[in-house]
């Protein structure tokens, strides 16, 4: 029994920067990883990037390389997603993923999950 809270969320002019975070409670000893997802209007949710908890691997979706950046704070059990270089495109909601141990990784999946926030919005005006 784990509970995500997405916070930061908001709106920002093209080319800005916001940062997200994920606080998780509850049960976490199993965290395997963590990942954000997000939701533009009208669109089906998609990957945008994941990190491993007990690792230093970090993955992304090819549409935020370069721009967005995964991290985490193992003592306050908390994600973070630093958004840079804002576009229209990345309005969506966005959502804070958590996942169970386990040899296979299918870190773009939903199925992979077990744990959501509520989500929060990004509006990116311009």
């Amino acid at each position: 029994q784990v509970q995500l809270v997405e916070s930061g969320g908001g709106g920002v002019q093209a080319g800005g920067s916001l940062r997200l975070s994920c606080a998780a409670s509850g049960d976490t000893s199993s965290t395997g990883g963590m990942a954000w997802f997000r939701q533009p209007p009208g669109k089906e949710r998609k990957f945008v990037a994941a990190i491993w908890w007990s690792a230093n691997t970090t993955r992304y979706s090819d549409s935020v390389k370069g721009r967005f950046t995964i991290s985490k704070d193992t003592a306050k059990v908390t994600v973070y997603l630093q958004m840079g270089s804002l576009k229209p495109e990345d309005t969506a909601v966005y959502y804070c993923a958590r996942r169970r141990r386990g040899n296979i990784v299918q870190y773009t999946s939903e199925s992979s999950y077990d744990s959501w926030g509520q989500g929060t919005q990004v509006t990116v005006s311009s």
